[in-house]
């Protein structure tokens, strides 16, 4: 697996918006990787060192239209700390 197909998108929500402060940053990644792999691709894609990474699954949800029902697709989340001498990972760009 390439480096850069590990992280997907990130995650943006109130209260990953307010962890980014605290430089803790959210991340949709590939279902297959592990906290070594995000670390590599964060390190790679951002050019900021990683000081920890949390991984966490969200299982699909039993959704229905009308007779059809199905699933959600699995997701895998990585929450991912930065050092406090790292720099600052631009998401939203006010160019």
């Amino acid at each position: 697996m390439e480096l850069l197909d590990v992280i997907k998108r990130p995650v943006i929500t109130e209260k990953s918006t307010l962890m980014m402060d605290d430089k803790k940053y959210t991340f949709e990644v590939d279902v297959r990787a592990n906290k070594t792999l995000v670390k590599q691709a964060v390190e790679a894609a951002f050019d900021v060192k990683v000081k920890n990474v949390n991984i966490l699954n969200a299982k699909p949800k039993a959704k229905r239209v009308g007779q059809y029902q199905g699933f959600t697709k699995k997701r895998r989340k990585a929450v991912v700390t930065l050092t406090e001498d790292s720099k600052d990972i631009q998401i939203f760009s006010a160019e």
